[in-house]
């Protein structure tokens, strides 16, 4: 846009700007960040619901937005600040719009112009003052100036879900060898949250040490000693059978340990679905929730094995609220070429869903990664689909490749992702020994959606359409 300036000969007395603007999450955390003001009076609620609670916006911040009607509008640019007084009457909230507008009172020789600011909510000012500034002694016409884009990397989903598991009674949990500082935080802290109530099932004097080195309190969690990693994981499985426990977490152990006495014919947790993991991705720069699958256990899937997979994840969106998920199967190319098995596979699950061999949601492939997030690029290359640019759900051609897109997303995007393993007879919370607290809370929601979900027929969050916004 084409701003014009204004000098001090051209201004009178009554003239006036304003804009409107609402007041969102994203300007009080971005303030805290510049100003350094860490009020928490002044943070919005943690659960990212948009209440207006007791989290005013900070009174500078709204003192502060005087300066783009002045620097923009009135006088325009190349205005200078002399002064500002500030009158704070009352507050603004997030989801409030707000109207900032400023007035000639008085030209003062040779160059100071003064103005009357308010801030208004509706019909109610909310802070007001007068503004002493020194108009450009020329005309001048300047486009707005191109700002290098910001990220607030704000987990909302995350948040979101958390919430909505703060209405849902927690699950009974083998959380297996938590002897490591995450795995054993991850636990307590689920068990805090009111998610999981853990059973810590390792070596208990490790376990106890582990707690007492890094604080963690281990009131009212039940520690079942076991020798071993692998006797820790047959325990598990076996508490499972018995009823004793309704999920499995990972600990500070090898997936392969676990997952041999899940998938055992004989004692395990088989079902007739094979097993695949399901990253559910909360990046910043994303519209809504992303699931990548499969980037952990599957390594080189079959046409067959992906039927499963792609429900697999199908089933965990819709626990999460996502109305017909669309699934993207990924490949190099857009395009179905006979030397490029992945494409093959794309185009047949594609059919499959079509004939209801995978139900529940749209399935289209194959797809390239930038065309199944992106609208642009997908109307760019002439792709007609109701899932290219709008993809909620990644399928990988092969465990590295969803392994390597899920890490992408994590360290590269700031995403936050909780780790699933489905198909057995209970979810299995899978994370990466690596993974911190949050990352296991995260899993820790997701898994006791999905139980909800699995044993109610319906998801306990409130249903948006494939791709909304929280």
């Amino acid at each position: 846009m084409t701003r014009i300036s204004h000098t001090f000969a051209d201004l009178a007395i009554g003239q006036s700007a304003s804009i409107t603007r609402a007041v969102t999450a994203e300007d009080l955390y971005l303030f805290a960040h510049v100003s350094g003001n860490l009020n928490p009076l002044n943070l919005p609620s943690p659960a990212g619901n948009g209440d207006r609670g007791d989290h005013p916006a900070p009174s500078m911040w709204l003192g502060a937005l005087f300066s783009a009607v002045l620097g923009n509008l009135l006088p325009g640019p190349g205005t200078l600040y002399e002064s500002q007084t500030l009158r704070f009457i009352g507050r603004a909230h997030v989801g409030d719009t707000l109207t900032v507008s400023v007035e000639v009172t008085e030209k003062r020789p040779p160059q100071t112009v003064v103005l009357a600011t308010r801030v208004r909510r509706g019909d109610k000012v909310i802070a007001e003052g007068v503004a002493e500034v020194r108009p450009p002694d020329e005309h001048a016409e300047l486009n707005d100036a191109e700002l290098p884009g910001f990220m607030v990397a704000r987990h909302r989903h995350v948040e979101r879900l958390l919430a909505v598991c703060r209405g849902l009674p927690p699950m009974r949990t083998a959380v297996v060898v938590p002897e490591e500082e995450n795995a054993l935080l991850g636990a307590v802290a689920g068990g805090r949250a009111g998610l999981i109530v853990p059973v810590l099932i390792g070596n208990a004097a490790r376990i106890r040490s582990t707690a007492e080195s890094c604080g963690a309190d281990l009131a009212g969690c039940e520690i079942e000693d076991a020798p071993s990693d692998d006797a820790a994981a047959a325990r598990a499985v076996e508490m499972v059978l018995q009823g004793r426990v309704a999920t499995l977490m990972k600990g500070h152990l090898h997936t392969d340990t676990l997952l041999r006495h899940v998938v055992r014919s004989d004692g395990g947790l088989r079902t007739g679905r094979r097993i695949s993991h399901v990253y559910v991705m909360d990046a910043p720069s994303m519209p809504g929730l992303l699931l990548v699958t499969d980037a952990a256990i599957n390594i080189a899937p079959t046409l067959e094995d992906k039927v499963d997979i792609v429900q697999n994840a199908i089933d965990v969106a819709l626990a999460l609220g996502i109305e017909q998920p669309k699934v993207g199967i990924l490949a190099a190319v857009e395009t179905v070429n006979p030397k490029m098995p992945a494409t093959l596979d794309a185009a047949a699950l594609s059919k499959m869903a079509e004939r209801g061999q995978i139900h529940g949601g749209i399935v289209d492939g194959p797809l390239a990664m930038d065309n199944a997030i992106s609208l642009m690029a997908a109307r760019t290359k002439g792709i007609t689909s109701k899932v290219a640019g709008r993809a909620d759900i990644l399928v990988a051609p092969n465990l590295e490749a969803g392994n390597i897109l899920a890490k992408e997303f994590t360290f590269a995007a700031q995403a936050e992702g909780a780790g699933l393993v489905i198909g057995a007879k209970v979810p299995i919370l899978l994370t990466s020994r690596s993974d911190g607290e949050m990352s296991r809370l995260f899993s820790c929601a997701v898994a006791v959606l999905y139980m909800h979900w699995k044993t109610t027929g319906s998801s306990a969050v409130a249903a948006k359409p494939s791709g909304a916004t929280a």
